[in-house]
């Protein structure tokens, strides 16, 4: 198949293309620097620049590159882990999560693309329910103020894909993403993993957060089985061992040779940072992958975060 992917340059995007060019697919992929199409072309894609924003750009590369399926992977989420820098990057997500997939879709429509999959995350499941959920959860419907943008833009996204009636629309709700090109691996660069190890990731409150987790090239796998065999719908995209943030965030730290995490009131973090990363850590439910591994015969290479955080790093 002729596939465009929107954020081809980002974390999960190299992981898909290098896939799909593997199995024979041809690959159209977007980034907004120059700097980056080189390493596209490397892998395989043929590369082009966009402004995601704009809709005369997207619909103008969409209608060259002739797609018969398009994957929305656009997100903002680079950079430093500064507070002022994260609230821009999910501002800019935010964006891209509800005018980009405007964009993406209406330009979809006008070349008469077969299929569109849409990145979603799994990391606002609604707090009621116990500690795993499967499709049929829905999204948080009121979660902290501070929050309440984002998981407005998430919930933007999976109506509008999920809603088309012209294609099949197919939303990923992804575990949080580890491994080489997330922040969370080996490289000494590695944003997250520096914090992990400057000890500034803690365990906040009981840490009774339950969180799925998923090695990157495992959520590139189950994307092409999306596009391949996926139907109209929401897939939960996430490891066997969904667990709560006390016990694998100090397996993470001693995967990446760091101290244990630090152990912060809730009350603190509440005061410091906003009530979201308090509900994050002890709120939080994890997700049931059952479904795509049913229907889409999908198998994760790491099936649990244990043995991807000691072999899949790097």
């Amino acid at each position: 198949m002729r596939i465009f992917i929107a954020g081809a340059s980002g974390a999960i995007g190299s992981h898909l293309v290098f896939q799909l060019v593997a199995r024979g697919h041809e690959v159209v992929g977007t980034t907004r620097s120059a700097a980056k199409t080189g390493a596209l072309r490397a892998l395989g894609a043929e590369p082009v620049i966009v402004d995601a924003l704009d809709p005369d750009s997207v619909a103008d590369v969409v209608a060259r590159a002739e797609p018969e399926v398009i994957v929305h992977q656009l997100t903002a989420l680079r950079g430093p882990a500064d507070f002022r820098h994260v609230k821009r990057m999910a501002a800019a997500t935010n964006r891209l999560r509800t005018e980009g997939t405007d964009h993406l879709l209406a330009a979809a429509r006008a070349v008469g693309v077969a299929k569109f999959v849409a990145q979603s995350n799994s990391g606002w499941m609604e707090r009621t329910g116990g500690p795993v959920a499967d499709e049929n959860g829905r999204i948080e419907p009121n979660p902290p103020a501070d929050a309440a943008a984002a998981v407005a833009a998430l919930r933007h996204l999976e109506a509008a894909v999920t809603g088309i009636s012209w294609a099949d629309g197919i939303v990923l709700r992804y575990g949080g993403f580890y491994g080489p090109g997330t922040g969370i691996e080996a490289a000494p660069d590695a944003v997250m993993a520096g914090l992990i190890r400057r000890r500034r990731f803690p365990i906040v409150g009981g840490g009774g957060g339950v969180w799925s987790l998923v090695h990157i090239t495992d959520a590139a796998s189950a994307t092409v089985a999306a596009i391949e065999r996926g139907k109209p719908g929401i897939y939960h995209v996430g490891d066997d061992e969904p667990a709560p943030v006390r016990d694998w965030l100090p397996e993470l730290a001693r995967a990446l040779g760091a101290k244990p995490p630090r152990r912060v009131p809730a009350w603190l973090v509440r005061l410091l940072a906003g009530r979201t990363p308090v509900d994050m850590m002890t709120r939080a439910r994890g997700i049931s992958s059952e479904k795509i591994k049913r229907e889409l015969d999908w198998a994760p290479r790491y099936p649990t975060w244990r043995t991807g955080f000691t072999e899949g790093m790097r």
